[in-house]
């Protein structure tokens, strides 16, 4: 018998922290955990949560917290860091293991462990909250309505919200990399911003560059689609500039350059305030066709990306604790179908 519900780690993180209150409000139990007891003692306090403060370096500590909750939300990023410890340690702890990463090699070393986690008897779902929960319903919706579809197009754009500290240190971190799409399923390299386009959300028309999202994988192991192309907001009068990309490369993976950017973020980026929360939203599109040519398109709004994360995140982790779990690796939609999303008040579809 396990004492807690939940164990969520990076908990005092600016989306740790949304996560935890919202786990607190669905009246979960709950033990908040990281790396700095300060903090932790600090929203412990705050929210009236038990804690306790233990490294991701610290393989038997770990584990020995993990084995008090029934799965873990993982909120510590960049995750390209952190994510291989706590796999590990959840698959000895016996632990579901559930993330908020959408950083596609990240998703790719978990899915590499769908054999260790079956054997364990654990779930592992990375993506349980804006990545990649909305562009998997998405994906699995229209999927559904062409069975034979070979292409699949999944884009999205953030109105009114902002970014956090996490997610702009692990953009730092992937500076240089280049992009990747999917082609006759396998990932293949590709220069990011390599695609630009206009694209008819529904509610607006925005211009949108290829990036290298989560679902290069996930939407690919839960739909079977073969061509994957992924993309986000950008600016159609910058993007000509973006093709240097592959020029600059090289200076961007300086690791000089990166300290040098990091400082600006750790000193002016905090994340979206309350009221961003709660005004901003998210538009979510995808496209399919078939060898026949036809075409299908899906359109989606969702909440502010920050809070939808943490809807998701506990939203999953409910239905993981009521049992609708399988062993090994799942994306969202593979588990719980593409109306997941509709099941979070204020997302719907367009």
């Amino acid at each position: 018998m396990r004492t807690y519900d939940i164990l969520i780690y990076g908990a005092y993180g600016y989306t740790g922290k949304l996560v935890s209150e919202q786990a607190q409000k669905a009246g979960y139990k709950v033990l908040l955990a990281g790396r700095s007891a300060a903090p932790l003692q600090a929203l412990g306090a705050a929210l009236a949560l038990p804690y306790k403060q233990v490294s991701l370096d610290d393989a038997a500590g770990l584990k020995a917290v993990l084995t008090e909750a029934v799965l873990v939300i993982h909120c510590a990023g960049p995750f390209s860091r952190t994510a291989k410890q706590m796999i590990v340690a959840c698959e000895a702890a016996g632990t579901h293991y559930l993330d908020i990463t959408g950083e596609l090699a990240v998703i790719e070393m978990l899915y590499s462990r769908h054999a260790a986690a079956q054997k364990a008897g654990i779930m592992v779902m990375p993506g349980v909250g804006f990545d990649v929960v909305p562009t998997d319903c998405v994906a699995n919706r229209l999927k559904a309505q062409m069975p034979d579809a070979d292409t699949l197009e999944l884009a999205f754009v953030t109105i009114g919200g902002g970014i956090s500290h996490g997610t702009l240190t692990s953009a730092v971190e992937r500076l240089g990399t280049g992009g990747h799409e999917r082609r006759a399923g396998k990932l293949v390299d590709a220069p990011m911003a390599k695609h630009g386009k206009w694209i008819d959300f529904g509610l607006k028309k925005r211009f949108v560059i290829s990036i290298p999202w989560g679902d290069l994988c996930t939407a690919w192991l839960s739909t079977g689609i073969p061509n994957i192309t992924t993309y986000t907001g950008g600016s159609a009068r910058l993007f000509p500039w973006l093709k240097l990309l592959p020029i600059i490369n090289p200076l961007l993976r300086m690791q000089w350059v990166r300290n040098l950017l990091q400082k600006q973020v750790d000193k002016k980026v905090t994340g979206p305030n309350a009221e961003q929360n709660q005004n901003g939203y998210a538009l979510v599109y995808g496209q399919v066709s078939n060898a026949a040519g036809e075409i299908l398109e899906q359109r989606l709004r969702v909440n502010e990306t920050y809070l939808l994360t943490a809807q998701t995140a506990v939203l999953i982790a409910g239905k993981v604790l009521a049992g609708n779990t399988s062993t090994g690796f799942r994306t969202p939609a593979m588990q719980y179908g593409s109306e997941l999303i509709t099941e979070v008040e204020g997302c719907m579809w367009l």
